[in-house]
């Protein structure tokens, strides 16, 4: 029988050439507390416990698809995002923990302006993860959210309804938004769109580049800012008075976003850092 001393060697050896070892410690450790129920602190405690036949089958397999590169998130078909369960598959993106610190932007920005109720629109929403945040912490606001991809758009009904959230969801493509449809103003606009560069996949994983959607990650190389136009177009349409655009962005192009922002009408313009301390977030208002 094997321990879980024996299924960190493993993995280990199996993953050498993927992740680094201090990523591939983490992933074992996430793994096995899934698949055996067992805390981290009781695997780390008891590292020559031994697993079941068909717990060492249900690792054996897990590791063979991380082999290849498959996100574990897209293996386990779920993840967590703001303390929330989120069902994800590859027709929408892994939710990133920098999009965390967007969504806490808004929640800390629509309480310091003492708003009760009003409404949020999501660009882009994906898993939903942003839109369904937003409603279990703002449970007074309407929120809807918009993405091209039926087949995403059906994995975010599914995590609304997990989450047990109201959110009105719609089908559009935002590059060719059909403005002669009717849609109610918006007291907050949020997007994390695509914003990945051909220059930008060269250093990426390729647990991202060969298997999250590629419609939701890059752009052209000859305009990366492609969504941002496209957005705040839209949101100088559909935004109130005093309202708020929110976007997650690629940080290599901060000042030019700020700079398209600006020459496009939006003020109080603010560059914001993540927690790892590049340029990753814009807020801007609409007076």
């Amino acid at each position: 029988m094997n321990t879980l001393k024996d299924v960190f060697a493993d993995f280990k050896k199996g993953l050498e050439t993927i992740y680094e070892p201090n990523e591939t410690e983490a992933l074992t450790l996430l793994i096995i507390s899934e698949i055996t129920d067992l805390s981290k602190a009781q695997i780390k405690a008891f590292p020559e416990k031994e697993v079941s036949a068909q717990q060492a089958e249900k690792l054996a397999n897990i590791l063979t698809e991380l082999k290849s590169g498959k996100p574990l998130q897209y293996i386990l078909g779920k993840t967590e995002f703001y303390g929330l369960p989120f069902k994800v598959n590859p027709s929408v993106l892994i939710p990133r923990p920098e999009t965390e610190e967007l969504v806490e932007w808004v929640i800390s920005s629509v309480r310091k302006e003492n708003w009760t109720t009003g409404s949020i629109q999501d660009i882009g929403t994906g898993s939903g993860c942003i839109a369904i945040s937003l409603k279990e912490h703002l449970r007074s606001f309407d929120v809807s959210a918009i993405d091209i991809s039926s087949k995403a758009l059906q994995t975010a009904k599914e995590n609304a309804e997990l989450n047990q959230v109201d959110i009105d969801f719609i089908e559009a493509d935002i590059l060719n938004f059909k403005s002669e449809i009717e849609h109610p103003k918006s007291d907050v606009i949020i997007s994390n769109p695509p914003y990945v560069t051909l220059a930008d996949k060269a250093l990426m994983h390729i647990n991202v580049t060969d298997f999250e959607p590629h419609n939701a990650l890059f752009v052209p190389e000859n305009d990366p800012l492609i969504f941002y136009k496209a957005i705040a177009d839209y949101a100088i349409q559909h935004l109130t008075g005093n309202g708020m655009l929110f976007l997650e962005i690629n940080e290599s192009y901060g000042k030019q976003t700020v700079e398209l922002l600006s020459h496009k009408g939006f003020q109080n313009i603010k560059l914001k850092k993540d927690m790892s301390g590049r340029d990753r977030m814009v807020k801007a208002m609409l007076n």
